[in-house]
């Protein structure tokens, strides 16, 4: 089952290089505008005759196009040049407790095509991985898009990003030690990297700007589970061991219910029992009591707030988070499906020199 293509179908060697991945940044933030080879030799603080040589390959890559010219203050008019966008894509994928979520983002970051269907991830992980290679297979309607670049797939933790591998997924514990990332890119054949949902989405989310003026900020997650991805310093942080971010799993009531990882108290199951009684003033506050742990502990400049629980109160979350946390609170902005869209991230990010997948560092 599932689809499998044999070639990357991109130039990749274009690519390579800092200073090949600084003028691809600027072009990618000008849109449509575009950028000239001054302005890139002003901004990169490159030399005319480097930017000349870097633009000159992208070209004849095909991921980069002239568009006209514009008037120069003096001498010959510039040239402008602008980023294709269908020249390169990523595939991105959620793997959420009871569903999936696949998008196919452009070269520019921008959505061409969105799957979703329901998902039992209680099955045995070979069958489940497979039914999601045939939903990949699906959003890509069978035939492998030109330039597709890999799969980035974001599941609930814990995980190891670094090996792409399981550990034990919170109500999910047979998922521990499967291979997660390398059955898929086998099932897929391109690659893949794997990273916790929550990351993802804080990924996406730094990158669109969501955090303003502070490159320090919490995402928290809150669905079907919940969960924190960190952006601390400008950089994506997964801790030691990848595992940072089970915000969910601080306990704050000792003799609270018991949670579905077996402990009790936890802030997880303390938001979801409030939720399943049908209070979310109280869900909120507890949410902010824990991001409120989260600012001290951190020193973090804003909190971003997701997940489908928050969007059935939006302005209930953010008002008793904001009192609790005393920072800024936001909600996503990735569109539907930050999560999904932060997935593709994970493979689009590192060509514009917006963090590698396994030392992620956002500028």
């Amino acid at each position: 089952m599932g689809v499998s293509w044999s070639d990357t179908g991109v130039n990749l060697s274009a690519l390579r290089g800092h200073n090949a991945a600084l003028a691809l940044d600027l072009l990618r933030a000008a849109g449509r505008d575009g950028i000239s080879r001054l302005e890139l030799a002003e901004r990169t603080g490159l030399t005319p005759q480097a930017v000349s040589k870097i633009t000159a390959r992208l070209r004849a890559a095909g991921l980069v196009s002239e568009a006209g010219h514009r008037a120069s203050t003096g001498g010959k008019p510039r040239t402008v040049l602008r980023l294709a966008p269908s020249a390169g894509c990523a595939v991105g994928v959620r793997l959420d407790r009871d569903a999936l979520t696949a998008v196919l983002l452009d070269l520019a970051g921008e959505r061409v095509r969105i799957r979703e269907a329901p998902l039992d991830p209680g099955g045995e992980p070979p069958a489940v991985l497979a039914r999601v290679a045939d939903e990949v297979g699906l959003l890509l309607r069978g035939e492998r898009p030109p330039g597709l670049l890999g799969a980035g797939v974001a599941m609930p933790g814990p995980l190891d990003h670094a090996s792409g591998v399981a550990r034990r997924v919170t109500g999910f514990p047979h998922w521990d030690g499967f291979p997660v990332r390398d059955t898929l890119a086998a099932l897929l054949g391109c690659p893949v990297v794997l990273d916790k949902d929550t990351n993802a989405a804080a990924l996406g989310l730094a990158l669109s700007g969501v955090a303003g003026e502070s490159d320090s900020f919490a995402y928290l997650h809150l669905g079907t589970g919940l969960g924190a991805g960190l952006v601390l310093g400008g950089g994506l942080y997964r801790g030691a061991r990848t595992g940072a971010g089970e915000f969910g799993h601080q306990t704050v009531q000792l003799d609270g219910p018991e949670c579905r990882c077996g402990r009790r108290g936890c802030i997880e199951a303390l938001c979801l029992d409030a939720v399943r009684r049908g209070e979310p003033e109280r869900a909120a506050r507890i949410l902010g009591a824990g991001a409120a742990n989260l600012v001290a502990l951190l020193d973090i400049g804003r909190i971003v707030l997701g997940g489908r629980i928050v969007a059935a109160a939006p302005d209930v979350f953010t008002a008793r988070v904001a009192e609790a946390a005393g920072v800024p609170v936001a909600l996503a902005d990735g569109g539907a499906h930050p999560i999904a869209g932060g997935a593709a991230q994970l493979i689009l990010a590192p060509l514009f020199g917006r963090g590698d997948p396994y030392s992620p560092k956002i500028r």
